[in-house]
């Protein structure tokens, strides 16, 4: 063990004696000219640790200009150039990886939006969930209803907040709902996230020192427990996104700010002015929706999602001016993480180019403007083609990203739904496509998608390997598509991987039968941002998810006095990482976790130079003749003639710690091979 470690055993022996005498020598009162500061009394522990997590924050984003608190924290602290995002790149299953230090398949989270029939309950807002249909996850009742189905096991392994708890630590989960909750979804420390607070007696302390709740508090306690006050309003509610005239898409000449910033600041002054200096937090978790929700409104690169990185950056001052009031900034660790990258969604460009909106509307052809595509409704396709297909949505309606071609046509042209026969009533709707709402009963063949974004996955409930493969199949013969992975189960499908190979295979019965990432450009410009990838329709103009590598590259940066300064760590890194780092530092055992230290961060860690990285490439053996389709035609009559095989580049590495400290692996990218 690194000397690093048993220094932090020391400081823990320490805390313990500090805590039992109140030693208020690591702390001081905060200002009580600061209108947020009621009854504080900031007695904190020798060591703090703080994760703020920037949801969606690319490497590329970090500059002088637009986020100079973060620019300096890189400089002088610990800049991770070579860090990953777990596969599938999507919050939740990121989310689970910071919470547990593990892959999927051991963690147990694979979607953003699941297909999981049994569980009954309510979502956050009271409202009964049909879990027949897909469901997202981004939300803690329904985090909650699972959690009772699969009997407490949510998550498959101990989590870093059980662990700290377990130590006596005081923990906190503050932010985005879902994603924050599922760090401490046992409810064992505070939790003030965008729908709730907990636990009753945090609900409490802050009514009587004056505090807003979050509006939809009382909810998550028994009837008649929690009553807000009549001035408490709506703290954590998001603006108004601007919409183009069709109503439903983004326009991202008129949204300039981000929708998320007032709820954002709501929920880091009570952090910082409340719970921060009267709770004593040990361990922090803050993760905020920005920029990645701003993102997927308005795009990468506009104004509104540059706004949203300035208002992350004005946080991230906040919260190190806090620690300077309170006097603990020398003995706080900070990790500034993100979840994945983010790219814009569009086709590719010489068949969907570039157009100007023009007063809210559609323009013409521009090498300079916004995407029209990028979303396909894979339910559609395979109805199209003869499969009995389901994705548990209504109808949708996506005028502009559904795709509009070269000559101005619409791959989906609007249609009115007369009757009420189509989308259900009332009658007069318009929709692009239908609704695929998942029946009681289902056919022997039914094909279930979960639609997630930049990656889909699909379950087969009658585990038919001969559908299995026919829907794979089809699916590499879609260009919208790249790389598949099956479930293990199936053995050897052409053009597919295991999902075991990239550490998505379980053996709790959870992971689902196909998962396949949508094709992506890594190279193609939009507003000065570079990636774009195909989606699941949801009307987003920017996303992830996908094993492109401008998704799976993500930013992380760490400060303090465990953290080398002034450090540049070129190793690969990863999300999994973090949780046993966090460990290392608070002197934790993590069960469970699969992720390494990143001891070379350390401020007595190891060279760099005692690491052995070596990369690889591996390739599945090819399908044969496949009749490409375009995405042009939702039919398949356009056909690209010079493609009929298909399989993928899985690139990947690995790290050999030094002195018999195992190896680990990491997944830069999988780039689909139509030949």
């Amino acid at each position: 063990m690194f000397t690093h470690l048993t220094r932090s055993a020391k400081l823990l022996s320490a805390f313990v004696l500090s805590a039992v005498v109140a030693a208020p020598a690591c702390g001081g009162h905060a200002s009580s000219a600061d209108p947020w500061d009621k009854n504080l009394s900031a007695v904190l522990v020798p060591r703090t640790v703080i994760l703020f997590l920037w949801d969606g924050l690319a490497p590329g984003n970090v500059n002088a200009t637009d986020t100079p608190n973060l620019w300096a924290l890189k400089n002088n602290g610990v800049y991770f150039t070579d860090h990953h995002s777990t596969y599938p790149t999507f919050t939740m299953v990121n989310s689970g990886s910071f919470a547990t230090g593990a892959f999927p398949g051991s963690a147990g989270v694979y979607d953003n939006i699941i297909w999981q029939p049994g569980p009954t309950g309510v979502d956050s807002s009271g409202r009964t969930i049909d879990y027949r249909q897909t469901v997202e996850l981004n939300d803690y009742a329904i985090l909650r209803s699972l959690n009772a189905w699969y009997g407490g096991r949510l998550l498959l392994v101990e989590t870093l907040f059980q662990a700290a708890q377990k130590a006596g630590f005081v923990t906190a989960a503050i932010g985005k709902t879902g994603a924050a909750y599922l760090q401490d979804y046992a409810e064992g420390g505070l939790i003030l996230d965008e729908k709730m607070a907990w636990p009753l007696s945090l609900v409490n302390e802050l009514q009587a020192t004056g505090y807003p709740l979050p509006r939809l508090t009382p909810l998550a306690y028994p009837p008649g427990t929690v009553t807000l006050d009549p001035n408490n309003g709506d703290p954590t509610a998001a603006q108004p996104t601007l919409y183009m005239t069709d109503g439903v898409t983004g326009d991202p000449t008129a949204g300039v700010t981000s929708p998320f910033r007032n709820a954002n600041q709501y929920m880091l002054k009570v952090y910082l002015h409340y719970i921060l200096p009267n709770k004593r937090p040990t361990l922090s978790f803050i993760w905020f929706r920005d920029p990645d929700g701003t993102q997927h409104n308005y795009g990468v690169g506009t104004a509104a999602a540059v706004d949203a990185l300035r208002s992350q950056d004005a946080f991230l001052g906040q919260l190190l001016a806090k620690l300077d009031t309170l006097g603990i900034r020398d003995t706080t660790d900070i990790m500034i993480l993100s979840d994945h990258g983010h790219s814009n969604y569009s086709g590719p460009l010489s068949l969907f180019p570039l157009r100007a909106i023009v007063n809210g509307d559609v323009g013409d052809v521009d090498p300079t403007g916004y995407s029209v595509s990028g979303e396909v409704r894979p339910a559609d396709l395979l109805t199209r083609a003869g499969f009995n297909a389901f994705d548990g949505k209504g109808c949708n309606f996506s005028p502009v990203l559904s795709g509009i071609k070269a000559d101005g046509s619409r791959v989906y042209p609007t249609q009115i739904d007369t009757d009420g026969t189509v989308c259900g009533l009332p009658a007069g709707r318009r929709y692009t496509t239908a609704k695929f709402t998942v029946p009681s009963t289902l056919p022997p063949d039914a094909v279930i998608v979960a639609p997630n974004g930049g990656s889909d996955v699909f379950h087969i409930p009658s585990a038919d390997p001969n559908l299995v493969l026919r829907v794979v199949r089809f699916l590499q013969s879609r260009e919208e598509y790249g790389a598949m992975f099956i479930n293990d189960r199936y053995g050897d499908i052409p053009g597919t991987m295991r999902l075991s190979v990239i550490r998505v295979q379980d053996t709790a019965g959870r992971a689902p039968d196909i998962m396949a990432s949508y094709n992506f450009d890594a190279n193609a410009f939009i507003q000065g941002a570079v990636g774009t990838e195909f989606c699941t329709v949801r009307n987003f103009r920017g996303g992830h998810g996908s094993f492109s590598p401008i998704d799976v590259h993500n930013a992380m940066f760490a400060s303090g006095p465990d953290f080398r300064t002034g450090f540049v760590d070129t190793l690969p890194s990863s999300n999994i990482d973090v949780a046993p780092t966090v460990a290392g530092i608070l002197g934790l055992s993590l069960v469970g976790a699969e992720g390494r230290q990143l001891a070379e961060a350390f401020v007595d860690g190891p060279k760099i130079s005692d690491f052995v990285i070596f990369g690889a490439a591996s390739r599945p053996r090819p399908a044969v003749g496949l009749v490409m389709k375009l995405p042009t035609d939702p039919d398949g009559l356009d056909v690209d003639y010079s493609a009929t095989t298909f399989t993928f580049e899985l690139q990947s590495k690995s790290v050999v710690v030094p002195n018999g400290g195992g190896a680990y692996s990491y997944f830069d990218s999988a780039t689909p091979i139509r030949q």
